[in-house]
């Protein structure tokens, strides 16, 4: 069956400074375990804690750049970009530049706070 998402949900951050997680597809807002899909507005200086998911994810840069640090390597994810984070792979993100950044994260399966398996 088709379904037309007419809003998101908005969830919690994690991190130093308040994320704007707007979630259309996953878990929260339709029950669906398999993907999610997130607009993130995220404000300059933002970091979050490493995280090693139990899911891909695809970061698409729609405005700003994102930085991701994994396997010791830091890499500038710019609008336009998408990186690919592997499950069972360490990874941190964070939005160092100075306007910060608006992009999309597309999870499978989709997100959930007890498989992202943060560092404290």
């Amino acid at each position: 069956m088709s379904t037309h998402i007419k809003k998101p949900t908005r969830v919690k951050s994690a991190g130093n400074k308040v994320k704007i997680i707007d979630e259309f597809i996953g878990r929260v807002n339709t029950g669906n375990n398999n993907i999610s899909i997130a607009r993130m507005q995220s404000p300059a200086g933002w970091i979050e804690p490493p995280q090693k998911p139990e899911f891909d994810e695809y970061t698409f840069v729609i405005k700003g750049y994102v930085e991701v640090l994994s396997e010791g390597k830091r890499y500038k994810i710019e609008a336009d970009q998408v990186y690919v984070a592997k499950k069972g792979v360490k990874v941190q993100y964070s939005t160092p530049g100075p306007d910060g950044a608006e992009y999309v994260a597309i999870c499978t399966p989709a997100f959930s706070p007890d498989t992202v398996h943060r560092e404290d």
